[in-house]
């Protein structure tokens, strides 16, 4: 089994990397742990940095604390830095948000211990039990694919190795794992799948995991072919990670636009079953020749947002950054470079033998009369009572109108960078200028967002 784990963290290259190990305590991460402990003993691995990552759902309390314990001495006995949260006792108890909440925390760990990898200690078991659920739930090729070997930065080392392997392995190093109480409560359905349906399952074919599993095999094998045919489609209809191209998009046949959703879902780590893609596809049929768009709720905190622009997944937002994005305000007092978040706004005169163009008003740069404004000026996001004299128009208006006129999403409005003096808005950044620095004859300066 040793072998099985060296050559996995070769052939991705890990071996001299940090990485991070969903650590329940379990008899599936804490056989892997152990392996990894003694691998890291090999010279070959000297380098590996490994961190064992506990994510405490808080759904049995002292049970859970217990649990816990038990997983920091472990790793502190394997001279393995332990590394632990513990959900917050509001979060729902469900399958579904059980798991992104812990699959942040494993993004946190990555970000805390800047980490090349995360290994969770999927199975061969846990393959065959994915793949059923899909097929009961009502998937396509896609979802009988099972569990990835590599997704993203996630890696699952264990899974052509079956449970009753891991099982022995334990017993064999006197391994003490725990053993979670939860996973006999037949009110959550995988568990219900494992103890209930797969049992009966193998009285009519004893080795349906077998069979299942190359099920899986033979999936992935025809998603292969279908990729070959997908790749360049999505190459031009998925313009970035959670953001479809609607014009590419409607030249879709109906067909290749589900599989797309369905791609589209997988990546962003939500388990849909094909009744829900097909709602996604009609919401985004019914959107998506919107000028202000509709949201629909993808998971806890999690939207889609269509219209003729763009759909994209609204992600969930911090409190706290959002705090900090009210507080963030940069002074503009002449020509220069101003960082404004990751964003850079250079603002510099305009040299006569420059050729001219008015730029389309959604542009990042714009040629501007400041010839009668006065400095400093203010770059910040939105506020209330914000106005604006729309490029081309007489009198202010609201700047929240404005927006409306122009088709700017709601959710991505505060994420605006407004060029300001006072609470008038003389450039919003990719979206539109103001009469009051339009140019009327030759532009004194030229204003560019990268």
């Amino acid at each position: 089994m040793q072998g099985i784990v060296s050559d996995f963290l070769k052939k991705y290259d890990l071996q001299d990397k940090t990485i991070i190990v969903g650590f329940s305590g379990g008899f599936d991460s804490m056989c892997l742990l152990d392996i990894l402990a003694d691998i890291k003993n090999l010279p070959e691995f000297y380098d590996l940095n490994i961190i064992a990552a506990h994510y405490n759902h808080n759904w049995r309390g002292e049970e859970s604390l217990r649990e816990q314990e038990v997983c920091r001495i472990f790793a502190s006995a394997k001279g393995i830095e332990f590394y632990t949260k513990t959900a917050d006792k509001n979060i729902k108890k469900t399958e579904n948000d059980a798991r992104i909440a812990r699959y942040a925390f494993f993004d946190d760990a990555m970000e805390e211990f800047d980490a090349d990898a995360v290994l969770t200690a999927h199975n061969y078991d846990d393959n065959a039990e994915t793949v059923l659920y899909r097929i009961i739930k009502g998937t396509g090729i896609l979802g009988l694919k099972g569990i990835a070997e590599k997704r993203g930065h996630f890696y699952r080392p264990l899974l052509k190795i079956k449970r009753s392997e891991i099982i022995d392995y334990c017993n064999r190093k006197n391994l003490s794992p725990n053993n979670d109480s939860s996973n006999y409560n037949t009110i959550y359905n995988r568990n219900y799948l494992r103890l209930n349906v797969l049992p009966s399952l193998e009285k009519i074919n004893p080795g349906v995991k077998d069979s299942i599993n190359i099920l899986s095999d033979i999936a992935k094998s025809d998603n292969e072919i279908i990729e070959e045919y997908l790749a360049p489609i999505r190459e031009r209809v998925l313009c970035e990670y959670g953001k479809i191209n609607p014009k590419e998009y409607l030249k879709l046949s109906k067909s290749v636009k589900m599989r797309i959703l369905h791609e589209f879902i997988q990546s962003l780590d939500l388990d849909f079953d094909y009744k829900k893609i097909c709602e996604i596809y009609e919401f985004i049929e019914s959107n998506i020749t919107q000028r202000n768009g509709s949201t629909k709720s993808l998971a806890t905190a999690r939207w889609l947002y269509a219209d003729e622009k763009i759909i994209e997944v609204i992600p969930p937002k911090k409190d706290t950054q959002e705090e900090i994005k009210k507080m963030l305000e940069v002074e503009v007092d002449g020509e220069g470079e101003y960082t404004f978040g990751s964003k850079v706004l250079t603002l510099k005169k305009y040299a006569d033998k420059e050729l001219f163009v008015f730029p389309d008003s959604a542009a990042k740069f714009a040629y501007v009369d400041l010839s009668e404004t006065n400095f400093p000026l203010t770059l910040r996001t939105r506020r209330d009572g914000d106005i604006i004299s729309p490029f081309g128009m007489s009198g202010t208006m609201k700047l929240k109108k404005f927006l409306n006129a122009k088709g700017v999403p709601r959710h991505s409005r505060d994420d605006l960078m407004l060029l300001c003096t006072e609470n008038e808005v003389l450039w919003v950044v990719g979206v539109g200028l103001s009469n009051k620095i339009s140019v009327k004859d030759i532009p004194t300066h030229v204003i560019e967002c990268l």
